[in-house]
């Protein structure tokens, strides 16, 4: 008896060795979106998260853990699994403005893998319709007259259009009340409404009302001119230059994420980016590609150093936080 049950455990063991590893993806791939459904990033996620689940052979699932100007759900996934399973659309506030501006439990370059760059949209100075003013020059003339009386939408305390407000009025000598949001698509609702006067946001959040004419663009804060709307100015050309910010997109994993995982995902987003009629739904929002050769790890690594090297003394020197 003892010998056969040696033998089975014996037959056992070698069953369990010679098993092959589960390769990746094994599972359903879940796309941390830490903004609210409906907002650009939400937007762009859906549209990418539709054609990778072609490439990847499994589901892909977008979730919105909000709040907390982003910092909640990209918490969220600097402390998941490893295993590619669950990643993060990420941006510029995301992976550069929180991490100076927010005391985080988490390190928004030493916690994460890059994947892949992924969509650039350029910020501009958006208002309700009937806001006087015609352009920016205009615009700051009457703020100056109305002195801390016009609001400004923010989509969260310490957050980009938080950042770009403070460096706004400090360039212009205005001042503005900051109306904190959890997200864009709430914020862009009520300047649609004329709840709010003014806010910074990526052309994506609210290109389709200002087209629709329910909201208006004073800029573009972009060293030339977008061409999702090529009749907005750029800040430069508007008479207060060198105000440039962009709300560049990329893909990162939690840290630890094997290589190998790495790059079936990013070899699946690659893919993705190839597809025209992906880049066309991008196209249609204001969402802009980035060249092949940066859609990598290291890319988005070099993308996210230079902003950081960028804006994190600007943020500190102005003294920016949540409160």
């Amino acid at each position: 008896m003892k010998k056969l049950l040696a033998i089975a455990v014996g037959l056992l063991a070698v069953s369990i060795v010679g098993a092959p590893a589960q390769t990746f993806p094994s599972r359903p791939i879940t796309i941390v979106v830490p903004y609210p459904a409906g907002g650009p990033t939400d937007t762009l996620a859906r549209i990418l998260g539709d054609r990778m689940r072609q490439s990847l052979g499994q589901t892909v699932i977008v979730e919105n853990p909000t709040g907390a100007g982003g910092t909640i759900g990209t918490g969220r996934v600097a402390r998941a699994a490893p295993d590619g399973s669950t990643i993060i659309l990420g941006h510029w506030q995301t992976h550069v403005v929180n991490g100076a501006t927010y005391s985080l439990s988490f390190d928004v370059v030493k916690d994460f893998e890059p994947i892949s760059l992924v969509a650039d949209c350029p910020v501009w100075l958006v208002a309700k319709q009937n806001l006087p003013p015609k352009n920016l020059i205009e615009l700051v003339a009457w703020l100056k007259q109305n002195d801390g009386k016009a609001t400004l939408g923010i989509a969260g305390v310490g957050g980009g259009a938080d950042v770009l407000g403070t460096y706004f009025m400090r360039d212009t000598g205005t001042r503005l009340q900051f109306v904190p949001y959890r997200g864009g698509a709430p914020m862009i609702q009520d300047l649609t409404a004329g709840q709010i006067d003014l806010t910074f946001t990526q052309v994506a959040s609210s290109l389709p009302q200002v087209r629709a004419g329910q909201i208006k663009a004073y800029v573009v804060m972009a060293k030339e001119r977008w061409w999702a709307a090529p009749e907005t100015p750029t800040i430069d050309e508007a008479g207060i230059p060198g105000l440039h910010a962009s709300f560049w997109h990329g893909f990162w994993a939690p840290k630890g994420t094997p290589k190998d995982v790495i790059g079936k995902l990013n070899a699946a987003v690659v893919e993705t980016l190839a597809d025209p009629s992906v880049r066309q739904r991008m196209a249609d929002v204001g969402q802009g590609t980035w060249p092949r050769e940066q859609q990598t790890p290291a890319g988005l690594a070099a993308q996210q150093k230079a902003e950081i090297e960028k804006w994190w003394p600007i943020i500190k020197e102005a003294g920016i936080a949540p409160e």
